[in-house]
């Protein structure tokens, strides 16, 4: 029987310090690409935002720098205290940018602010369910929303400690029983969509 990796600690542990994959940022611009074919993401969606939500994905997780690694490297499921730490890397990962701004004497750009939106955002869910907020619907800004399938994808698909790396079919049963609540049901079918270049992607990047 599959495990629910989209309950409790799971989807999240499978987040943790694993590695960054250039394809990770393709998937978010594929996912991008395809939803601004919508005419309610048309202005949002512009070949310049597009081209900053590629380049602020690698800091999604930059608040994981502050959990401790017996945390981040745990090859079990988290207790529910390690969890309560786990989901304080959203809140950390803007504080960590913010700072940043203040230090260098910055003003907000627009990839800054993509950045903040990415690290703040992407473990809020469709159905409300989700932290630090727990935003539901629209109420995610979207750099969110697209993060938030193109992450889980990425770490289902990636080696870790405690699992080998999951096939493109396992990974997409998996994202597909989070439709409606995990995910944005416009984003999935975007993914749905442009699951070719996903395969491709995750071919090209795969752990070796």
């Amino acid at each position: 029987q599959r495990p629910c990796f989209l309950k409790g600690g799971g989807i999240e542990h499978l987040g943790q310090r694993g590695g960054f994959h250039a394809g990770f940022q393709r998937l978010v611009r594929v996912l991008a690409q395809e939803l601004r074919n919508q005419d309610k993401y048309v202005d949002e969606l512009t070949d310049d935002n597009i081209e900053l939500l590629f380049k602020s994905a690698p800091l999604h997780d930059i608040g994981k720098v502050g959990i401790p690694d017996s945390i981040l490297l745990k090859p079990g499921k988290l207790t529910d205290d390690e969890f309560r730490v786990m989901k304080n890397h959203p809140a950390l990962g803007n504080e960590a940018i913010v700072s940043a701004e203040a230090e260098l004497g910055v003003k907000e750009t627009p990839f800054l602010r993509y950045a903040r939106e990415i690290s703040e955002y992407h473990h809020e869910k469709w159905d409300g369910s989700g932290y630090p907020h727990g935003l539901s619907g629209e109420d995610i800004p979207l750099s969110g929303r697209l993060m938030a399938l193109a992450d889980v994808y990425d770490a289902l698909i990636s080696k870790r400690v405690y699992k080998p790396a999951f096939s493109h079919d396992k990974a997409k049963g998996i994202i597909l029983e989070g439709r409606g609540t995990h995910f944005d049901p416009q984003v999935l079918d975007a993914f749905l969509a442009r699951e070719q270049d996903f395969v491709e992607i995750a071919e090209k990047y795969k752990d070796d």
